[in-house]
């Protein structure tokens, strides 16, 4: 009987086998598809990664640890995974998005600069903000590649013996004083002492928990020069209006630029997929990026990229035990993938009952509870 059944091997599932695993653990992982695949929140080839973190100074304790484990994986399967470019976070000085990036950097003393738009244009041409914004500078940040982390993360967890089985659903698993067991589409059984939980787009009525999952759409663009990682970082930048948007340089084997909106209002459904994108979806985009990044804006576009996310109220993810043998990772989109290698070293302490070295308050299940 394995100790572990991982339900969901994306993002923090992969991870989550990778852990337990190398720990010596007998681990079963199960998927209805075979990750990485494009039903998920992974797709789309990049993903932001940066220290100063605006969506909250708790979240500091894990990047520190995150960027170490990235590091080890990248070693351990000699692969580049990070790419560090900076980054920055660009708005009125009172926005979310300054305001939160400059607290996490000032709280845990994380390496930053503070630009005003005179220096932002300087610095980096190809942005044009707007005189009275101003930006907090991530010496940290860069780029981090999804589809590679996944199956490499994968890949480890096998050599280190995990049971990685792909093709195969879940229908309902119980739980008992003698273990866990997970019932397949297929009506077998599977029998361990921990379940843990990681369904991205399929956790909505999982768990009693208000996770609701909505499309989005990545677009890439083909700009001329200017737009390399040393001269064009990762960036996220909130307007007057509250609408933020996020990019990154080119990169990859046909140096495409990234800008998308972080920020939709189109609920989706897993069993069914995000829809492709649409003719002329993009032009919103285009439209913000006028006034802002010019020469972006008026470059060719090479096409979008779909993508779901699975989101809790506050937009914290959800990690932390729903009962004595079940450990939940869930509600990441939006900022999650960053994680992957923290989160899943933390479901798998938790399954195993060890308890992580951070304060997990801000993503505990329970806080949805009702009063």
């Amino acid at each position: 009987m394995p100790d572990v059944i991982v339900l969901g091997l994306g993002s923090m599932g992969s991870a989550a086998a990778y852990h337990l695993a190398s720990r010596g653990l007998r681990v079963v992982g199960l998927d209805r598809f075979t990750p990485p695949h494009e039903r998920g929140a992974h797709a789309g080839g990049t993903r932001i990664i940066r220290m100063t973190y605006a969506e909250g100074s708790a979240y500091v304790p894990l990047l520190h640890r995150t960027y170490e484990l990235w590091q080890q994986i990248e070693r351990a399967a000699d692969v580049r995974l990070v790419t560090r470019t900076g980054g920055l976070n660009l708005g009125r000085p009172e926005s979310a998005t300054v305001t939160g990036a400059l607290t996490s950097a000032q709280a845990h003393g994380l390496e930053h600069e503070v630009l005003d738009a005179a220096q932002i244009r300087r610095r980096y041409p190809a942005f044009t903000p707007a005189d009275d914004e101003i930006a907090v500078f991530d010496v940290a940040a860069g780029i981090v590649t999804p589809e590679l982390a996944i199956g490499t993360l994968l890949d480890l967890a096998a050599k280190a013996g995990a049971d990685l089985r792909y093709g195969i659903a879940a229908r309902s698993w119980d739980e008992s004083r003698d273990g866990v067991t997970v019932t397949l589409d297929n009506g077998d059984e599977l029998h361990a002492d921990r379940l843990i939980v990681a369904p991205g787009g399929w956790a909505p009525g999982l768990f009693d928990l208000p996770l609701r999952v909505e499309r989005r759409v990545q677009h890439y663009w083909t700009p001329g020069t200017g737009f390399d990682p040393a001269s064009f970082p990762v960036w996220i930048w909130e307007d007057t209006a509250g609408v933020a948007a996020y990019g990154m340089p080119a990169f990859g084997p046909e140096g495409l630029v990234k800008a998308a909106f972080h920020d939709a209002d189109e609920p989706a459904d897993a069993s069914v997929g995000a829809e492709p994108p649409r003719p002329g979806e993009e032009q919103a985009v285009r439209d913000w990026l006028a006034e802002r990044i010019p020469a972006l804006a008026t470059a060719g576009y090479a096409g979008g990229k779909q993508c779901l996310y699975t989101l809790t109220p506050d937009e914290n993810f959800v990690i932390g035990a729903v009962s004595e043998r079940v450990v939940a990772a869930a509600g990441f989109s939006g900022h999650g993938f960053k994680f992957v290698p923290v989160v899943g070293e933390i479901v798998a302490d938790l399954s195993t009952g060890m308890t992580p070295p951070y304060d997990l308050s801000l993503f505990s299940p329970a806080r949805f509870a009702p009063a």
